[in-house]
C-alpha cells in the first residue's frame, strides 16, 4: 500500500493531507518560521516525520536555505512562513532563488476568508507580494483541495518557466483550509519534461560554427550541468569556439578533472573587453549579458558592436540534449574534452590581504567542497580554486546580499557528507547572520569566512566609478560599518558556533584546516589589511 493510500484510510485535516502529499511527491525538507496561522501545519509536520523540519530564526534564512537545497538536489524544499510580513522578510532571498531558477515551494499561512474583512493587524495583500517571485500562485485552497494544490505546486517547481520567471510555487493557505476536513493525500502528478530544441535550430547553429570566425557559447542554467559542458567542450575542440559561463551562475561543478570553462567578469568594461573581437555569441540557456547597473556612456547589453547573437536553446529547453545533438551534427562526438588540471596551490604567508586570503582558501580546500559566495572576495576566489580541489560553486544570483550563509545552510542540509564553505562579506553577513543558530542546532558542516573589511566595499568602488575622488564625510559614513567594529567571533559564539579571528595568512590556513577536520560549524573572522 502506498503512503498516499495509507493516508487516505483515515479522516485527516487539510494540513495533514498537504504534508503527506508533499512527502509522497518527494519533498524532504521544510524550513520553517511559523506563526499562529500555521499551527495546524506544525501539527502535521509532527505527524509526518518523512519531511525533516528545520527551524530558522529569520525568514530570509528559510528562503535562502530552501534555495541552497534546490540548487544541490534539483528538487524543491518547502518553506513555512507567517502571513505577509513573514513572507516579506524572506523576499530578498526569494528574489535570488528566482533569478537562479531554484525550485521551491512557499507555504504561507493566511487568515481565513471570513476573517480578512476585519482588517486584523497582520492582514496584507499577500498575492501582490508573491507575484514578484512566483511562477505559480494559489490562494483560494479549501481543506478539500489543499492536498491536490500541494501536488500541483510541486509540479510547478519542476516545470521550466521562460525568461526570469523562475521555479518558485507559492501556496497561500487560509487557516480554515488547514484545519478543515480533507479527503486525504493526493496522488503525485507526472514529472514535467523539458522541451527539446527543433532540428532546424541545431542545423542553423551548426552552420554558424562551421563557418569559422570568433564564436563563443554562453552556457547558463541547464547548460552548466556537467553533461552539457562535456558536449560543449567537444564542440569547442572541433570548432575552436570559446566556452563561457555567466558572471553569477546558480551552480557550477568545477575543479580538477571537470570541464574547463571561462566565467564572464562583473564590471561592464571588463566584460566587454572579454568579448572583444567576438563575431558570434550563441546563447545556450540564458540571455544576452546585461550590465548589473546602468552607467552613462556604457551600453546596457554587453556585446561587441558587430557581434551577431544566435540562440541554441532557451532557459526552459533541454540544453543537454541540444548540445549533444549539436556535437553529433558537427562530428565532434569523439573530440577531446578540455578539463581543469590539478596544480599545487601556493600556501601564502604574511598579514592578510585580499590576495593571500584567496590563496589560503585555494591552498586548503578539500575535494567536493560546496562553496557559497556572498562577497566580491568570495567570487574572486573562484578561478584560483579550479586547479586545487573539486567543488560545487553557488553564487549570488540576484544581487540581494544576505544569501551566502542561508544558502550554505541549505546546501549542508542537502549534502551532509560534503564540506560547505561560506565566503561572506561582512555587510552581507550582517543581513542574515541568524543562519549560524540553525547551523549550530543542526550540527552542519559549514565553515564561514567573513571578509571583515568593515565596509560596504562594493559601494566604495561604485562611488569611485562615478568619478568622485574625495567623498565627503556623509558619503564615507554610509559605506562604513566599522564604527562600531563588529566582533564576528563574539556573535558566532553567541549563536553556539565556535569561532576565531585570523590576521595573517598562516593563521587563516591553520584555522581553515582545523575547521575541516572537526564536524559541525565554525566561523573565521578574516581581518588584516583587507581592501576597503
Amino acid at each position: 500500500m502506498s503512503n498516499a493510500e495509507e493516508s487516505n484510510t483515515s479522516t485527516m485535516n487539510g494540513a495533514t493531507a498537504l504534508i503527506n502529499t508533499l512527502a509522497d511527491c518527494g519533498v524532504e525538507y521544510c524550513i520553517a518560521n511559523p506563526g499562529t496561522s500555521e499551527m495546524h501545519l506544525v501539527q502535521a509536520l509532527d505527524a509526518v516525520p518523512r519531511i525533516k523540519s528545520v527551524l530558522a530564526l529569520f525568514e530570509g534564512v528559510c528562503t535562502g536555505a530552501a534555495d541552497g537545497i534546490g540548487r544541490m538536489t534539483g528538487k524543491p524544499a518547502a518553506t513555512l512562513l507567517h502571513l505577509g510580513p513573514g513572507m516579506a522578510n524572506g523576499i530578498a532571498n526569494l528574489h535570488n532563488a528566482r533569478r537562479g531558477n531554484a525550485p521551491m515551494i512557499n507555504i504561507i499561512g493566511n487568515h481565513p476568508e471570513f476573517h480578512v474583512g476585519f482588517d486584523a493587524p497582520l492582514t496584507s495583500d499577500i498575492d501582490t507580494l508573491a507575484r514578484n517571485f512566483s511562477s505559480w500562485i494559489k490562494s483560494c485552497s479549501t481543506s478539500e483541495t489543499l492536498a491536490q494544490d500541494g501536488a500541483d505546486a510541486f509540479t510547478a517547481t519542476l516545470r521550466q518557466s521562460p525568461g526570469s520567471m523562475g521555479q518558485i510555487a507559492t501556496l497561500i493557505m487560509g487557516a480554515d483550509a488547514a484545519w478543515g476536513p480533507s479527503r486525504g493525500a493526493a496522488i503525485p502528478n507526472p514529472v514535467p519534461q523539458r522541451a527539446c530544441v527543433e532540428d532546424k535550430t541545431i542545423e542553423s547553429i551548426a552552420s554558424i560554427l562551421s563557418k569559422g570566425g570568433k564564436t563563443a557559447l554562453l552556457l547558463e542554467h541547464h547548460a552548466t550541468d556537467q553533461a552539457a559542458l562535456e558536449a560543449a567542450s567537444k564542440i569547442a575542440s572541433k570548432t575552436g569556439c570559446r566556452l563561457l559561463n555567466g558572471t553569477f551562475p546558480a551552480r557550477v561543478d568545477g575543479g580538477p578533472g571537470r570541464v574547463q570553462v571561462e566565467r564572464l567578469p562583473y564590471f561592464p568594461e571588463q566584460l566587454l573587453a572579454a568579448l572583444e573581437g567576438t563575431d558570434n555569441l550563441i546563447l545556450v540557456g540564458g540571455e544576452i549579458p546585461a550590465s548589473f547597473f546602468a552607467y552613462r556612456g556604457i551600453p546596457g547589453q554587453l556585446i561587441p558592436e558587430k557581434c551577431q547573437v544566435s540562440r541554441l536553446a532557451f532557459i526552459e529547453e533541454d540544453c543537454i540534449d541540444a548540445l549533444q545533438r549539436l556535437a553529433e551534427r558537427l562530428g565532434a562526438g569523439q573530440e577531446t574534452v578540455t578539463r581543469f588540471e590539478k596544480k599545487e596551490a601556493v600556501r601564502p604567508s604574511g598579514e592578510l590581504n585580499n590576495k593571500n586570503i584567496i590563496q589560503a582558501i585555494a591552498a586548503t580546500m578539500p575535494d567536493e567542497t560546496i562553496v557559497c559566495t556572498d562577497s566580491g572576495g568570495g567570487n574572486a576566489a573562484y578561478p584560483f580554486c579550479q586547479n586545487t580541489a573539486t567543488n560545487s560553486w553557488l553564487t549570488l544570483t540576484g544581487g540581494a546580499i544576505g544569501q551566502g550563509g542561508p544558502c550554505a545552510t541549505g546546501a549542508a542540509l542537502a549534502c551532509p557528507d560534503r564540506q560547505v564553505l561560506a565566503l561572506l562579506g561582512d555587510g552581507g553577513a550582517a543581513y542574515t547572520i541568524q543562519y549560524l543558530w540553525t547551523a549550530a542546532r543542526e550540527g552542519l558542516n559549514i565553515t564561514s569566512v567573513i571578509f571583515a573589511n568593515n565596509s560596504y566595499n562594493i559601494l566604495n568602488v561604485e562611488y569611485a566609478r562615478l568619478g568622485v575622488e574625495n567623498p565627503g564625510d556623509i558619503a564615507r559614513s554610509l559605506f562604513d560599518i566599522g564604527n562600531p567594529e563588529i566582533d564576528w567571533v563574539a556573535i558566532a559564539k553567541g549563536f553556539g558556533v565556535p569561532a576565531a579571528r585570523a590576521d595573517t595568512a598562516d593563521e587563516l590556513c591553520k584555522l581553515l584546516e582545523a575547521s575541516y577536520r572537526e564536524p559541525g560549524p565554525f566561523l573565521i573572522q578574516a581581518s588584516g589589511q583587507l581592501q576597503r
